[in-house]
C-alpha cells in the first residue's frame, strides 16, 4: 500500500484512498453493496468514495478496514492518516463563492500535477494571463458581476498562477491556436503587456509554449481546447479536463486519454518550435 507523496492536494489525496480501498474491497471479494451494509451506506456512496468524489470519514474507512482485513496497525494507521489529510480543505475552497464546485476539482488536480499539457484556442491560458488580461476575459465572461466578483475571479487566477514558482512546479506545456493572441482582450495596451508576460514565461525552464499559426492552415485538434494533468503518483492515471458552460467533464479512461496524448503529440509536432513562438511573439508585439 502507499500513500501520497508530499506535499500533494487533498483531491489526490481523495483519489489515493479511494482507489486503494477499492483495491482492498476487490481482493477480498466484497461487493460494494456488501461494504455500504457495513458502514450504513449505499452502494453508491462506496462507488463514490472509491473515486475519490466525496470526502471520508475516519470511522468508515476504519470499519471498511476491518472488514477488507486490514489488520496490521501501521497500514491501517497510514491510511487513516490519508483520510484524514483529504479532509482538509485546498486554499481554493476560500474562494467558493466565485468557484463552480466542478471546477474546484480541477485546481485541486492541477495544484497536485506533476505535468499539465494544454490546448487553447479562444484565450491564453489561464495560468499564463496578466492580471489586466484575466479581468477583460473575466468582465466578457461575467457581464452582470460586481466589480468585487470580478477582482475576486482575477484574484483566484493569479493564486493559481503560484505553482509555478513553487519548489514543485510542474512542467506546463501549452499549445495556442494563433486566433488566441490575436483576439484582442482589453485593448490594445493591454494585449502588449500580455505578449511580454507570454515572452517572459517562454524562457521559464518548466514552460513549454508552442503556437500552431494561421499560415499552417488547420490542425488536428477539431475537439476543442483540453487539458491532460499527469501526477506523480503512479496509482493516479492521467486526466483529461474538459471545460463546459456549466459543468466539466473529467476522463480518466486509457483509451481515451491515449487519444488525447496522441493528439497533444500532434499539435506540439504541428505548431511552431518554442524559439518560432518567440518570434512570433515578438513579430505580434511590435505590430500591436
Amino acid at each position: 500500500m502507499t500513500t501520497d507523496q508530499p506535499g500533494s492536494g487533498s483531491v489526490v489525496r481523495r483519489i489515493l484512498l479511494g482507489s486503494q480501498l477499492r483495491r482492498l474491497r476487490e481482493s477480498k471479494g466484497v461487493t460494494r453493496e456488501d461494504a455500504g451494509y457495513s458502514i450504513r451506506a449505499s452502494e453508491s456512496k462506496i462507488s463514490r468514495m472509491e473515486l475519490g468524489r466525496v470526502s471520508f470519514k475516519e470511522r468508515d474507512v476504519a470499519d471498511l478496514l476491518t472488514l477488507y482485513g486490514v489488520t496490521e496497525q501501521s497500514d491501517r494507521d497510514a491510511l487513516l492518516a490519508l483520510a484524514r489529510e483529504a479532509n482538509v480543505a485546498g486554499w481554493w475552497h476560500s474562494y467558493g463563492d466565485v468557484l463552480p464546485g466542478w471546477f474546484q476539482t480541477y485546481v485541486g488536480l492541477e495544484e497536485s500535477a506533476s505535468h499539465i499539457l494544454t490546448f487553447e484556442v479562444q484565450f491564453i491560458h489561464g495560468l499564463l494571463q496578466t492580471d489586466e488580461y484575466a479581468r477583460a476575459v473575466v468582465r466578457l465572461g461575467q457581464p452582470n458581476a460586481s466589480e468585487d466578483e470580478v477582482e475576486r475571479r482575477v484574484d483566484l487566477r493569479m493564486r493559481r498562477q503560484k505553482i509555478l514558482s513553487g519548489d514543485r512546479s510542474p512542467h506546463l506545456v501549452v499549445v495556442q491556436d494563433e486566433a488566441a493572441l490575436r483576439r484582442p482582450f482589453g485593448g490594445s495596451e493591454v494585449m502588449r503587456g500580455q505578449m511580454r508576460r507570454l515572452l517572459e514565461l517562454s524562457d521559464h525552464p518548466d514552460v513549454s509554449l508552442h503556437v500552431v499559426p494561421f499560415e499552417f492552415g488547420g490542425h488536428a485538434a477539431e475537439c476543442g481546447a483540453f487539458t491532460m494533468l499527469r501526477f506523480p503518483e503512479s496509482d493516479l492515471p492521467d486526466v483529461v479536463y474538459l471545460e463546459q458552460l456549466t459543468s466539466a467533464l473529467y476522463l480518466d479512461k486509457r483509451d481515451e486519454v491515449a487519444q488525447y496524448a496522441r493528439l497533444m503529440d500532434r499539435l506540439r509536432t504541428e505548431g511552431l518550435t518554442q524559439a518560432g513562438t518567440r518570434d512570433l511573439l515578438r513579430t505580434i508585439l511590435r505590430k500591436a
